[in-house]
């Protein structure tokens, strides 16, 4: 007899039963490992796997996220580059794709990670017909309509990270600006998630109290205080950070994991994130852009209806035409 075999007598009958709050991240880049150990910190899932094509890099990956068992509450923690391991996920998080370069605007890297879905997203569909994907591969509105197209799961099965991370970054700089923590500064970024996103002037508030009801000017040209500069720091953000440090990781990590969490504990939170537009606020076009909208584990089940200003719909509307214009021209 062996020492494991001296040691345990296994006593249970049947079959064991498998996870129940399985998550799979694919792509072990920066974000898909940023989102994996923020998934894990946060103890989301009863088991987490990994799927890359690049083999050694995540062998790697995986061995030193198991060194740190000890101080984790996910007892099972797997990765392979065949997709049978993602099996029975609850939540699939898509992060592979080409990396955005510098200078590059989001939008260009479009043709390049389409070609790359068209491999995931069939191979997640077999393994976990009835998982909620979470698109956070740039560009992401585009790639959640890939997605959400290639997948043929309901639009509430298919959500993309969309401006959850955009809106983040408003109300950080928003709570600088006003030495307030960022969860009571209340701000909602919609749309592109990138270069068109809409800041909504008209809702940015403290504790209920309108900040363009006492600043009437927020938000316009007029404003001797430029809070215009605070939504171009957040547009600027990211290519300043990549431009820096050569990608980001953190944020967008941390940004899923709300995601994740919202989902998988049925919160029914309220999120700025990727959904189908058409027929909203005046978008004509099957697009996928961010609204505020609620997230549980039925995936995303309600949107919110904003009360848009005039030109802050025509912003949107625009940010659609845009999208659909690269959209039409892709060869799914």
């Amino acid at each position: 007899m062996s020492t494991k075999e001296k040691l345990i007598s296994h006593v249970m009958k049947e079959e064991p039963v498998g996870s129940a709050n399985k998550v799979t991240v694919v792509g072990v880049g920066m974000v898909g490992m940023a989102s994996a150990i923020s998934v894990l910190l946060k103890d989301l899932c009863d088991e987490l796997a990994l799927v890359d094509v690049m083999e050694d890099k995540l062998k790697g990956e995986i061995m030193d996220l198991q060194h740190g068992s000890l101080f984790l509450k996910t007892h099972k923690i797997v990765a392979d580059k065949d997709y049978s391991v993602t099996a029975n996920s609850k939540v699939v998080v898509v992060t592979a794709g080409a990396r955005q370069q510098e200078g590059e605007s989001r939008l260009n890297l479009v043709q390049r990670n389409v070609n790359i879905f068209k491999f995931i997203i069939p191979n997640i569909v077999k393994y976990s017909p009835n998982c909620i994907i979470l698109v956070v591969s740039n560009p992401v509105d585009i790639l959640t309509y890939v997605a959400w197209k290639l997948s043929g799961f309901p639009r509430n099965r298919v959500i993309g990270s969309g401006t959850n991370l955009d809106s983040a970054r408003f109300r950080h700089l928003m709570g600088e600006k006003l030495n307030i923590h960022p969860s009571s500064c209340h701000a909602w970024i919609i749309g592109e998630h990138g270069d068109s996103s809409v800041p909504v002037w008209s809702g940015v508030n403290v504790a209920g109290v309108s900040l363009q009801g006492i600043n009437p000017q927020m938000g316009s040209d007029g404003d001797s205080e430029d809070w215009k500069a605070v939504h171009k720091q957040v547009v600027d953000g990211a290519y300043e950070v990549i431009r820096l440090k050569g990608y980001t990781s953190w944020a967008i990590g941390m940004s899923v994991a709300d995601l994740v969490e919202s989902i998988l504990k049925n919160l029914h939170k309220v999120h700025p994130v990727s959904t189908l537009v058409q027929g909203m606020h005046g978008v004509k076009d099957e697009v996928f852009l961010s609204i505020p909208s609620v997230l549980g584990n039925s995936g995303l089940t309600d949107v919110i209806h904003m009360t848009l200003k005039p030109n802050e719909e025509k912003q949107l509307i625009t940010s659609a035409e845009t999208l659909w214009g690269v959209q039409k021209e892709l060869v799914l």
